[in-house]
């Protein structure tokens, strides 16, 4: 039959055993077809069910967890029917995985070019230089820079875009029939995010590959994929094509995904009047790593020159790709890391640049909460031990006192009161989040710096935490200092917004003068690499295309550093002379020697 599907699944069911030993579902009624060719999204919360299914297509289940019921057929083969021999066989040849986390899965003492043809000469496909020859194809089909030698190099000597790219080469070198993309581009900056995107769709619509994808970024499902499974607790809630999902959604619990994967604009609350001194302020900050030289610069310099102030109970978004000095900002305001120059105040009062001159009271006003919780709590504590502890630190709270206060938290937090005395490595990512939140709350902190709070989290629980930091600011008027790369939520939620480029200030305004254009060439880069909720866009879009070619610039040190990926510098102005910082007229101020007429897009 010729209209017969590529992968058919049919009541797939994968159980697991609880501690009492207890066999219980964890997907259940599992149906969907595939024509050659297609791609269909998985999507769902974090514990849907969407990487036990993906990883089904490969015939296997995780530890713990069994293929219990159904069928799953990729081409002629039956998987639940086939032996372990026959599942080796498959695996990284006719169905290949690319995973989330690139870097995890390389080896870092072997060269990439080992790694790549490995599958190929595994399944004995091909002979090393044929191998090796198809492996440099890949890469120029992938946009990786200097293909021909690329291969020669270790992973830490690359991206993490270039090594999810990579990655993909390895997976696609045995031309297998279907690929598993278990969320490909989660850990990526927006920027890195289209051009692994734009990457991946050219290469499999050229190869012919029928494709899964694993995601919970709804725009990106958009950009990738031909029909759409929406699942909930192991069970399909809604299918169908990609357009009717993601416009006409027939379950609730679809459009609760879509409206959570549209962050809404969230009002300010209303502020006291202002005393002479800001909460925070920081001025001519330069910071890095290494020996600091007689000019107060370090030895490898993350941060230059950086002015900022947060009024009190106000939020100022820090946006900017992996490697800007976000998260430094945060490490030198809390004291981890001491400035090689330049003063924090808070209060109108210096802070002792590193953690041991600080007093206890220094410490409980401005609290740092970590992106990965799961790193940040220690998981054999219970949630009532790790909240009591900054209340004995910091109050001097025991006993009864402590107990209350704990129960308050977890009331402030929106936990059930039921969880205070559950480990933490039994929580879900949003509930951690939550006591992660909550355990610099018990400090009454004036300040929180929360360094990339919701990146982990599904677009739901994502939204929910940052609901649950909004109500919070209502209510206590705590600051919050807010970092991140996503440049949608920071628009939705903070009063003020500055954009770090490789350690630089390149913009920084009042939220409403992000809604329009002109931007700085740096922040219309971020904007224009948010992908829309609609098919075509990553065709249409121009971001992560790079810019025409320049005369060589000087060695300054103070030149723009965006100039090499500019796609608006002015040959023989921006390759030679330092740019000025000046104000735009709706509010914001930039670093750029272009002004309002040349900014706008054309």
């Amino acid at each position: 039959m010729t209209d017969r599907p590529h992968i058919e699944v049919k009541d797939l069911c994968v159980t697991a055993r609880n501690a009492q030993g207890e066999t219980f579902p964890i997907v259940s009624g599992i149906d969907f077809a595939l024509k050659r060719g297609e791609v269909l999204a998985l999507i769902g919360e974090s514990g849907s069910g969407k990487t036990t299914i993906a990883l089904t297509l490969l015939g296997h289940a995780r530890p713990g967890a069994t293929i219990a019921g159904g069928s799953i057929r990729v081409g002629d083969a039956e998987l639940t029917r086939l032996d372990r021999t026959a599942l080796a066989q498959l695996r990284g040849n006719r169905i290949a995985y690319i995973a989330q986390s690139a870097a995890a899965a390389f080896n870092p003492s072997r060269t990439i070019m080992d790694q790549v043809v490995e599958p190929a000469l595994i399944h004995d496909l091909m002979p090393r230089d044929k191998a090796e020859a198809k492996a440099v194809e890949l890469f120029r089909a992938l946009a990786l820079p200097f293909p021909d030698t690329i291969g020669a190099r270790y992973p830490h000597q690359l991206s993490g875009g270039q090594l999810q790219r990579l990655m993909a080469a390895m997976a696609l070198i045995t031309d297998p029939e279907l690929i598993i993309l278990d969320e490909p581009t989660t850990a990526l900056d927006v920027t890195t995010q289209i051009e692994v995107l734009r990457a991946f769709k050219a290469v499999v619509l050229e190869r012919g590959a029928t494709a899964i994808y694993v995601s919970h970024d709804l725009a990106v499902v958009a950009q990738m994929a031909d029909q759409i499974v929406v699942l909930n607790q192991g069970r399909i809630r809604e299918a169908g094509a990609s357009a009717q999902i993601l416009h006409s959604p027939a379950d609730d619990y679809t459009r609760t995904l879509m409206a959570a994967a549209r962050p809404a604009m969230r009002p300010t609350p209303a502020r006291a009047a202002v005393p002479a001194a800001p909460l925070l302020e920081i001025r001519g900050l330069t910071a890095g790593y290494g020996k600091i030289d007689k000019a107060g610069r370090p030895r490898m310099p993350v941060l230059r020159d950086i002015n900022l102030t947060i009024e009190r109970g106000a939020t100022l978004g820090v946006i900017g790709e992996s490697g800007s000095g976000k998260s430094t900002i945060a490490r030198v305001i809390a004291g981890l890391l001491p400035p090689a120059s330049g003063q924090v105040l808070l209060d109108g009062e210096p802070l002792p640049p590193g953690l041991a001159g600080r007093s206890r009271d220094q410490f409980r006003r401005v609290q740092l909460v970590f992106q990965n919780a799961d790193t940040a709590l220690n998981p054999a504590h219970s949630v009532q031990q790790i909240l009591e502890r900054p209340l004995a630190f910091y109050h001097g709270l025991k006993g009864n006192a402590a107990h209350l206060r704990v129960m308050e938290l977890m009331d402030l937090i929106r936990l059930p009161a039921t969880l205070i005395d559950r480990n933490i490595g039994g929580l879900s990512g949003g509930q951690k989040q939550r006591v992660n939140l909550a355990r610099a709350l018990a400090a009454d902190p004036q300040l929180i710096l929360c360094d990339e709070v919701t990146s982990a989290l599904d677009t739901v629980v994502g939204a929910a935490i940052l609901d649950l930091m909004a109500e919070l600011r209502r209510e206590l008027g705590i600051a919050t200092m807010f970092i991140s790369h996503d440049i949608s939520t920071v628009k939705a939620i903070c009063d003020d917004i500055l954009v770090l480029y490789a350690g630089t200030m390149v913009e920084t305004g009042p939220r409403a003068a992000f809604q329009t254009a002109p931007f700085h060439p740096y922040t219309d880069l971020l904007i224009g690499s948010v992908p829309e909720m609609r098919a075509g866009w990553l065709e249409e879009s121009h971001a992560g295309r790079g810019p025409p070619p320049i005369g060589a610039a000087g060695d300054h040190p103070d030149l723009c550093r965006f100039l090499p990926r500019c796609p608006a510098r002015v040959d023989g102005l921006c390759n030679i002379t330092p740019p000025p910082r000046h104000p735009l007229a709706k509010g914001n101020r930039i670093l750029c020697h272009l002004g309002a007429e040349s900014l706008c897009p054309s």
